[in-house]
């Protein structure tokens, strides 16, 4: 029986988990916790860039053709928030602002690199969207 001739609600979707990724009784499991940090339409690259090192906030725009100012800040509050992203202010005239990611952050790239890989890999049908 095909099943492409079935509305989306009909079919049914069993997901197991291992024990390691049980959510404890919370409503989300940890990969979706996961998923929620990287969020958005900047912020993996903005992890990406932050792979080589410290980047000051001009820097991070000028690499990232077509963010506008309002969402890179709001993208790195939220990796900030996230504790995935460090902010070091330092105490110079002109101020300047460095981010990098911290220990938890750094603690993504292997996954990162794993995505980088799956899409790399991906068949023509996922990359036409389908």
């Amino acid at each position: 029986m095909c099943l492409g001739h079935l509305p989306v609600t009909q079919i049914p979707v069993t997901v197991s988990f291992p024990d390691s990724l049980d959510s404890g009784g919370s409503q989300l499991c940890p990969a979706e916790l996961a998923l929620r940090v990287m969020r958005g339409r900047w912020k993996l690259l903005i992890l990406c860039r932050l792979r080589e090192g410290p980047q000051r906030f001009s820097a991070l725009q000028r690499s990232l053709v077509g963010v506008s100012h309002k969402v890179l800040t709001a993208q790195l509050r939220e990796l900030e928030a996230d504790a995935v992203v460090c902010r070091r202010v330092f105490g110079e005239v002109p101020p300047r602002v460095e981010y990098d990611l911290s220990e938890r952050g750094r603690a993504l790239l292997p996954v990162l690199e794993g995505l980088h890989a799956w899409g790399a890999a991906a068949p023509p049908a996922v990359e036409a969207g389908e």
